[in-house]
């Protein structure tokens, strides 16, 4: 007596959408997981002293945003052209190797640049941690903030204002090194005849910024 043979045709056998159909649910059970995991282990590095910085990733009209933070408050905006595994390992080499990608310390600093975005919010209200500038780089970054938002001021203004009229090119650099753009609003500075300069996102990314502050 002979046994009937299985059908193996193409046929009997899922296809790729009911494949991927049924690993859906799989995989989203491990993203939460995951999800959960980092948050537990950020919860528990900081419980135990062991979290220096915190960052996150946001999107915005930018790009792709680097945050990061210390207890002392936000202490670097980073854009993708500037490399953001670039930019930890600079903060591992001269704040601390104990960095931890921990979405929720920035929540507020993220709500905070999707409102100015979206236009409505014209003054951040973060706590920054500036320790990355000194000198009269502080200077300049601590003057800049007083530019009224859709306004803007030369580097000379800039220089005269930070108290050393002459030092033109040092508010340039000053600008160019800005450890919090957007935030710190560097890009609020322009050359004296009103062209645009130089910056760190590059020139279209300040005419957004410029022309998303003149519009509202």
């Amino acid at each position: 007596m002979t046994s009937e043979p299985v059908d193996e045709t193409p046929e009997s056998l899922p296809d790729d959408a009911q494949v991927a159909s049924l690993l859906e649910p799989l995989d989203v059970g491990i993203e939460l997981a995951l999800a959960s995991l980092q948050a537990r282990l950020a919860r528990d590095a900081q419980l135990m002293h062991t979290l220096d910085i915190a960052y996150r990733v946001v999107d915005s009209p930018l790009g792709s945003l680097l945050l990061a933070a210390t207890d002392r408050g936000i202490m670097r905006v980073a854009f993708e052209r500037e490399n953001h595994q670039d930019v930890l390992q600079g903060l591992a080499d001269s704040v601390s190797p104990r960095i931890l990608h921990a979405p929720a310390r920035l929540d507020a600093a993220a709500r905070e640049l999707d409102e100015y975005f979206s236009g409505t919010r014209r003054q951040f209200d973060l706590t920054l941690d500036l320790r990355l500038s000194r000198g009269f780089r502080l200077s300049v970054l601590r003057h800049l903030p007083k530019i009224a938002y859709g306004h803007t001021e030369s580097y000379a203004q800039v220089a005269q204002a930070a108290g050393s009229p002459n030092a033109v090119r040092a508010v340039g650099t000053a600008c160019a090194t800005n450890p919090l753009p957007v935030i710190v609003p560097c890009h609020r500075v322009v050359k004296s005849d009103g062209s645009y300069g130089g910056y760190l996102g590059g020139t279209e990314a300040k005419h957004t910024l410029l022309a998303l502050e003149a519009a509202a």
